[in-house]
C-alpha cells in the first residue's frame, strides 16, 4: 500500500512539473557574473557573393569562456545578420543570441554589402568591397 501512494505521489509531481516547464523556460535568462574577454582580432575573408561572414564572439561552456572563429553563413535576402554579443546589465553579462532581422522593419543599412549591419560592422565602409 506504500508503495502504491508514493508511485501515485511520484505520477503526480512528474505531472505537475511536467506541465509548469514550458513557461518557466520561456522566462529563464541566461547569465554570467564575469565579464568576457576583449575579442579576439579575426582576418576577415573576402566578401563571397551569396554568403555573410558571422564574425568569432565568447561563448560561455564549462564554467569559462571559450572563444567561437568566425565563419561563413548562407545569406537570407531581405535579412541582415546581427552577431550574438554580451550585454552588460545589473552587474551581470547576459548573451543576445545571433539572429536575422529584417530589412526593412530594422532600418538596416549595409553600405559595403558585406552581410553584416552597419551598426554592427567594424568596418562598415570597407573600401575593398564593390
Amino acid at each position: 500500500m506504500t508503495t502504491r501512494k508514493l508511485l501515485l505521489a511520484t505520477m503526480f509531481a512528474t505531472a505537475l512539473g511536467a506541465s509548469a516547464l514550458p513557461a518557466a523556460a520561456a522566462h529563464v535568462d541566461f547569465f554570467v557574473n564575469v565579464a568576457p574577454p576583449a575579442p579576439l582580432y579575426e582576418a576577415v575573408p573576402a566578401p563571397r557573393v551569396g554568403w555573410v561572414w558571422a564574425p568569432g564572439y565568447w561563448n560561455w561552456r564549462h564554467g569559462r569562456y571559450v572563444w567561437v572563429g568566425g565563419h561563413w553563413m548562407r545569406e537570407r535576402r531581405g535579412y541582415a545578420y546581427a552577431p550574438g554579443a554580451w550585454v552588460a546589465r545589473d552587474g551581470r553579462y547576459y548573451w543576445s543570441e545571433p539572429r536575422w532581422e529584417r530589412h526593412e522593419r530594422y532600418g538596416m543599412r549595409d553600405r559595403d554589402r558585406d552581410g553584416v549591419p552597419d551598426r554592427y560592422d567594424r568596418a562598415p565602409h570597407n573600401p575593398y568591397v564593390r
